[in-house]
């Protein structure tokens, strides 16, 4: 199926996020659509795959002019979207999301959906248990349960946006091997969204650069990397992707541990985290490495008070804080900054302004409206925001979304908690994201973080707990071990 958008724009209040797109795209193909956080991506696919209206412009599939109001009518037409939010509902089973809009009758066919999906699932070597509970679910498995979703509603022309984001090693395997099936032996079109050279460059056959709103390049890929860079960013930085990891020791002057975890055991029903023993000292960097699933992010939800420990103590600088509610350990100084954005840190329909509200430590009966607004911008500034104090946070792109979450920040605090910091953002962000992180950590605030990049845990760790199967097995220092080391200890070799 051929696709032709023609001078697509789109504009919220002054901020033009499509303005006057154009691109052909042929079947059979993995097209990348590239670009800095901001640059438009997201909001182009939006308006394709009918999550958003465009302002102007036209849509054309096979020649023929078309509107999609809504997400599933474009689906009905071909077109579907794996977003980087999940769109399931995780209190449910795989098979009765499956079911979500494939089944409108009132006595569901549940023996139907199960063989269509061990079919599909099957066929793209997805193992997926269909009687499990999606919040049981890895973010890969979620991912795989939304793709045999979008095609068994019979979609053509896939979108994915940003889908490695937060997924293991071998989830992104199988995500790639199962695009190239589709988009090389079922002649579907496949349109992959990212900022990953390094994946475009292994999986797409051509790429579109967006930068601001605007088409500015296009180009067959592979490629090198220095053309699509410039094309992104209008130059060619002049160093590596990464900014160097900062070598100062930690700050210890105080004597006192910033975190001190004493035989913590975590028990859920999908995993046991067995006695985990950690300390962390005011102003280093701590870094989870570990298979998705391995227990790492319990350990942080556990530090963040959103689960329980079922044995052991939890110090924060000293003070006993085992067993206090999230709330209660955020007064105290703890920032959690979670993966899913919009799910567990930003508010759907709320403004900039609403959530800078809410996030104070400190609530009157009054608001002060106009000095929040003040604010509001101040930290918009400040952390390069694309928005303005009245935009909605789902409004934002991603990467924005993750700018945002760190501008709510407060300015002293002992212990910073992350999930994946950062997902999503382009080399850019990500290298000013963690300057950001650095100065924190002059400050003496202690970070502990999990991402699926393993080259950012060990280039900006200080030290780095190895996760498996719910056991720390072992704690290295970053500057004493490498990526391919970390890979061999997450995997269970010495």
């Amino acid at each position: 199926m051929k696709i032709e958008l023609k001078e697509i724009r789109k504009y919220f209040g002054n901020v033009k996020a499509n303005d006057g797109i154009s691109l052909v795209l042929q079947a059979g193909k993995i097209y990348g659509i590239l670009g800095e956080n901001g640059a438009g991506k997201s909001t182009l696919m939006k308006i394709l795959s009918g999550y958003q209206p465009a302002d102007s412009g036209e849509i054309l599939l096979d020649g023929r002019g078309v509107r999609f109001p809504t997400p599933a009518q474009a689906l009905q037409s071909g077109v579907g979207m794996l977003y980087q939010e999940q769109l399931d509902f995780p209190p449910f089973r795989i098979v009765e999301n499956y079911l979500l809009g494939r089944d409108r009758r009132v006595n569901l066919d549940y023996k139907m959906a199960e063989a269509e999906l061990k079919q599909l699932a099957s066929r793209y070597s997805f193992n997926l248990d269909v009687r499990a509970f999606v919040d049981s679910l890895s973010l890969g498995e979620r991912q795989q349960l939304e793709l045999v979703r979008l095609l068994a509603g019979g979609a053509q022309i896939l979108i994915l946006d940003e889908p490695t984001t937060g997924i293991s090693a071998e989830q992104k395997e199988l995500l790639f091997n199962s695009m190239r099936q589709l988009a090389h032996e079922e002649g579907k079109t496949l349109i992959l969204v990212s900022h990953k050279l390094d994946e475009v460059q292994e999986l797409c056959d051509h790429a579109f650069v967006l930068r601001r709103g605007k088409l500015v390049g296009e180009i067959d890929v592979p490629c090198p990397n220095d053309k699509l860079v410039e094309m992104m960013f209008a130059q060619i930085p002049p160093r590596s992707d990464r900014a160097p990891r900062s070598d100062r020791a930690p700050l210890i002057a105080t004597g006192q541990p910033a975190l001190e975890l004493v035989d913590i055991i975590i028990s859920t029903y999908r995993l046991i985290v067995e006695k985990i023993n950690l300390t962390v000292q005011p102003g280093e960097v701590f870094g989870l490495a570990g298979l998705e699933g391995s227990g790492q992010d319990l350990l942080l939800q556990t530090c963040a008070g959103l689960l329980q420990p079922t044995h052991g103590r939890y110090l924060l600088a000293g003070q006993d804080v085992t067993g206090w509610s999230y709330h209660r350990i955020q007064s105290a100084g703890v920032a959690y900054v979670a993966a899913g954005r919009l799910e567990a840190g930003l508010v759907a329909g709320l403004s900039l302004t609403e959530h800078l509200v809410l996030a104070q430590p400190e609530h009157t009966f009054f608001v002060d409206w106009s000095g929040s607004q003040k604010d509001c911008s101040s930290r918009i500034e400040k952390y390069q925001v694309v928005g303005t104090p009245n935009t909605l946070a789902d409004e934002l792109s991603g990467g924005n979304q993750q700018r945002f979450l760190f501008a709510l920040l407060r300015d002293e605090l002992k212990l910073i908690l992350m999930e994946h910091p950062t997902r999503g953002l382009d080399v850019r962000s990500a290298n000013w994201i963690w300057e950001i992180l650095y100065r924190r950590r002059e400050q003496g605030t202690a970070i502990l973080f999990i991402s699926a990049d393993l080259d950012e845990i060990v280039e900006r760790s200080d030290r780095i707990a190895v996760f498996s199967g719910g056991v720390m097995s072992r704690v290295v220092k970053a500057k004493e071990t490498s990526v391919d080391e970390l890979g061999h200890l997450i995997g269970g070799q010495a």
